[in-house]
């Protein structure tokens, strides 16, 4: 019997997102390394992978994220 149980962190009515596992879990049932969330809904999780990419994307694009240096600017 182990004295130590190892718990994941989160409550019921939070939503994630697995990513090892490809699915949406309410609790959460996989470890923190493993997920995105949480999600205030269900329908939230479904959509991580697309709310990712969609954020990514902005930053990626974003003139303030780029190094200003060494594109000769000066701030």
């Amino acid at each position: 019997m182990a004295l130590f149980k190892k718990r994941t962190a989160g409550k019921p009515g939070e939503w994630f997102y697995c990513l090892e596992h490809h699915k949406v879990e309410e609790g959460p049932e996989c470890p923190a390394k493993d997920r995105f969330g949480p999600y205030p809904s269900r329908q939230e999780a479904e959509h991580a992978m697309a709310t990712a990419r969609e954020k990514n994307l902005e930053w990626e694009n974003d003139p303030r994220w780029h190094d200003s240096a060494a594109r000769g600017d000066d701030d």
